[in-house]
């Protein structure tokens, strides 16, 4: 992946949300969508255990992420109902899955499942990632007993390569697996995902080709 200054997207807009990086003063908002939903988080999100936390604590790891973001390490996006008024959950393109792909992450908060929204974030930043990063592969890793979140890869048009068995630590301390479904460019014309629409901007606002 090759970024510039305007670049990776600090904002992408969907038809029903709006994803930008996390400032720490999004701290006290992330904080009730995450706690809010923390039955939901907790079967498959390893952070979660982490919670509670104080608002300062939240901040500080929104600095954290806002951080990575601005150095180009990792891309972690709030993802704000389209006023900019509520957290509806989180996303991010990260680049832990080596050379030429990006891994795309993502929750929603419990009162906005069931609506369609992963499936439009994650497309969106299928469409960052390859439109605007070149990348050669976009990957989205679940746990097999998730099937919301698989279904989203599915929806989206990846293909499910494989399940690493025992691979990862669930939030419970136990070994779980991971899916990994996989898009590669050649394959992305002809995607669902292709067709998400979404509006990109950088850090100054202008809108990314």
């Amino acid at each position: 992946m090759t970024t510039t200054s305007s670049r990776p997207a600090y904002t992408v807009q969907t038809e029903h949300a709006l994803l930008r990086c996390w400032s720490p003063a999004d701290a006290a908002q992330a904080l009730r969508a995450i706690e809010s939903s923390l039955e939901h988080l907790l079967p498959w999100m390893e952070w979660a255990k982490r919670y509670p936390m104080s608002v300062m604590q939240q901040a500080m790891q929104l600095r954290r992420m806002r951080g990575l973001f601005d150095l180009g390490q990792d891309f972690a996006y709030a993802v704000f109902s389209r006023d900019n008024s509520e957290v509806l959950g989180g996303t991010g393109l990260h680049p832990r899955v080596g050379e030429g792909g990006l891994e795309i992450g993502y929750w929603i908060a419990a009162g906005h499942t069931g609506r369609g929204l992963a499936t439009e974030v994650a497309g969106a930043l299928t469409r960052v990632a390859f439109e605007l990063e070149g990348v050669r592969r976009v990957e989205i890793h679940c746990d097999p007993r998730n099937a919301r979140s698989a279904s989203v890869a599915r929806r989206l048009g990846f293909t499910h390569e494989g399940t690493l068995r025992q691979r990862l630590v669930a939030p419970d301390g136990s070994l779980r697996d991971t899916m990994i479904w996989t898009l590669l460019a050649a394959e992305y014309p002809g995607s669902h995902a292709a067709a998400i629409p979404f509006e990109a901007f950088d850090m100054l606002g202008q809108k990314l080709p």
